[in-house]
């Protein structure tokens, strides 16, 4: 109350609780979710070990930092955050604004990020902090570079002691098993992706190769092998060219049948730039092991970069299981409290609205056609916006996006 003039509700103050005591606390929206964690995190930095709260974008951690950190600095603990390629420590002093801006930070916390207070700093400093704010990509990726160090002294991180993760079912069930990958050049690399996307358009796709859409995976048939090694001109394609060749072609398969432009990847200038299907955010610098992105650079006719090999990797899942004690925060936790407790072995404990809940949670609407459900969207956002009602209308792609955006 002292510093953001703010008092933890009584439910938010049991979200702290069990948020303390390593479990998944369901806390509808707008309920105070990041004011309710600054309890335990404040708790459990007395150990200084260090705890960490992770958060799904990069601004999400810059707000906090800013905004809770003054939490944290009035009670004597250094913040730190993380971001893509930045590492920041809040400071009250440093880049100190005009009062009004400072006053303004206070009362829009929630939606307006003042970045006067961060510090840069390096990444070891900022693990060094009693509390950490990032993304789980970043922890993620931190985790790796330490385990490629030569010498101990260049390591970031310090231990995993304590961390809380915001979004939980996002980053815990949903990316569970996204690798992440920390990849090199390999010299080797195979220059026969353009070749490839000049062959795999003239396979049927009803009788040359076969679509697993749940695995992902793109295999040739028989057919398939026996058309490809016609175009080619050869006798048998393994014994002229080798598994290895194979390979390279059913990842070019694979990015032809299964890989769509605007939906899981976008061409920018010049470059082919993964979109988070998560998120439906741009990755930029991020690429596709295995020769898959050359084969979608081949495909989109941009320049093919050389492939990678991996040199280190691991999954949210695996790295988030390394801490002594783990907890979580979300809207929505219930329905998936069978798989935190198998995989996990967290409980999810749902805890009640400050006030009586208003919001209703209308049923799902089922269309014949996609087209029919455009039209009925698009007749609710006029009429809605005739009322002078926002809108927040989520799809699955860019692609849909920027066609229900015209």
């Amino acid at each position: 109350k002292r510093t953001l003039k703010q008092r933890h509700f009584d439910v938010q103050l049991i979200g702290g609780i069990v948020l303390h005591q390593g479990k998944i606390a369901e806390m509808k929206t707008g309920e105070g979710k990041t004011l309710a964690a600054t309890l335990p995190l404040y708790l459990n930095a007395l150990e200084e070990k260090g705890c960490h709260l992770v958060t799904v974008n990069d601004y999400l951690a810059r707000r906090d930092t800013v905004w809770m950190g003054q939490i944290y600095h009035a009670l004597g603990l250094s913040v730190g955050c993380l971001n893509h390629e930045q590492s920041f420590l809040y400071d009250p002093e440093f880049k100190k604004p005009a009062e009004e801006k400072e006053k303004m930070r206070d009362e829009l916390g929630g939606f307006y990020v003042v970045e006067y207070f961060l510090k840069p700093c390096t990444r070891k400093e900022a693990y060094l902090a009693d509390i950490t704010y990032g993304t789980n990509n970043e922890f993620g990726f931190d985790y790796l570079r330490d385990n490629m160090v030569y010498d101990l002294a260049q390591q970031a991180q310090r231990g995993f002691n304590y961390a809380i993760v915001d979004e939980v079912d996002s980053i815990l069930i949903d990316e569970a098993r996204t690798p992440l990958i920390i990849s090199a050049p390999d010299t080797e690399s195979s220059k026969w992706y353009e070749e490839f996307a000049r062959i795999i358009p003239r396979l049927d796709s009803k009788t040359d190769y076969e679509i697993d859409e749940k695995m992902r995976a793109a295999t040739l048939t028989e057919s398939g092998i026996n058309k490809i090694e016609k175009i080619l001109g050869m006798g048998n394609i393994y014994e002229e060219r080798g598994i290895k060749y194979l390979h390279h072609l059913e990842q070019s398969l694979k990015a032809e049948a299964l890989f769509k432009r605007d939906r899981d990847y976008v061409v920018k200038d010049g470059q082919v730039i993964i979109v988070d299907e998560f998120t439906g955010r741009l990755m930029p610098g991020r690429r596709w092991s295995g020769g898959l992105h050359q084969a979608i650079e081949a495909k989109e006719g941009v320049q093919v970069l050389p492939e990678s090999i991996t040199l280190a990797t691991i999954t949210f899942q695996n790295y988030f299981r390394l801490y002594k004690k783990l907890a979580g925060m979300t809207g929505t936790a219930a329905t998936s409290a069978e798989e935190f407790d198998k995989v996990y072995r967290l409980e999810v404990a749902i805890i009640p609205t400050n006030k009586p809940m208003i919001r209703k949670a209308l049923p799902d609407r089922v269309y014949k056609t996609e087209e029919g459900k455009f039209q009925a969207l698009v007749r609710e956002i006029k009429e809605r916006h005739e009322k002078g009602q926002p809108l927040l209308v989520g799809t699955t792609s860019i692609e849909k996006n920027e066609y229900l955006g015209k």
